[in-house]
């Protein structure tokens, strides 16, 4: 499903990345934690494609996605992985319904042809009820429904979520955790999360520490 060999990263004369090999089976669930500044937020967005590495092999689903051109490999990401951020990162001036259906607009498809799927995610979530509401109108735990939602949107082939329950209380935060396993569950996702919750990291299938730039 996902595998970095060699990964390296350096930000001017700070060497974040120092040969970080990772990999991951499809199905699986797998927390990074570590110390402030080791370089998992960094490792999740490489994976992501958000960032690229200096040095390393980055496959993906059989594809070695540093070698996709820049449309190729937007497209790769819009289809195959979905994000959750801590801060939802939700368009204020868009509905839930509306931030849920993006990665299909996105990838050209009409609003009423998006709309059935978004609302089938929602409901799923638990949110349905609010999908008209736009972000600011909805608690810290719905909001972080909706982003999960939109993540899912496209059934990508892995979830990156980076520091997810970060911004929620003890409650919502167990509720999230609880979710990923069952979306896992449900329909297959592969998820790497970067997390200072020992709780949800103790809960993965497998448990990595990044020291000093390795993992």
């Amino acid at each position: 499903m996902i595998s970095a060999t060699g990964i390296r990263k350096k930000y001017g004369d700070l060497e974040v990345l120092k040969g970080v090999d990772l990999h991951v089976a499809k199905g699986e669930v797998v927390s990074i934690v570590g110390a402030s500044g080791a370089g998992k937020s960094t490792l999740l967005q490489i994976i992501g494609t958000l960032d690229k590495s200096d040095s390393g092999a980055l496959v993906i689903n059989g594809i070695e996605v540093g070698k996709l051109g820049t449309n190729a490999l937007s497209a790769f990401r819009n289809k195959h992985i979905g994000f959750v951020f801590q801060f939802h990162h939700l368009l204020p001036e868009f509905t839930a319904l509306e931030n849920v259906m993006m990665p299909g607009l996105i990838a050209g498809k009409s609003k009423s042809e998006c709309t059935p799927r978004a609302e089938e995610l929602l409901t799923r979530l638990n949110v349905i009820a609010r999908k008209e509401h736009k972000p600011n109108e909805l608690s810290g735990g719905e909001q972080q429904r909706v982003a999960v939602a939109r993540a899912l949107f496209n059934n990508p082939s892995v979830v990156l979520a980076d520091e997810p329950s970060g911004n929620l209380d003890s409650a919502n935060a167990k509720e999230l955790h609880q979710l990923f396993f069952d979306l896992r569950a449900e329909f297959g996702q592969t998820f790497v999360i970067v997390t200072h919750n020992e709780e949800l990291a103790e809960m993965a299938d497998r448990r990595l520490v990044i020291k000093d730039g390795v993992i």
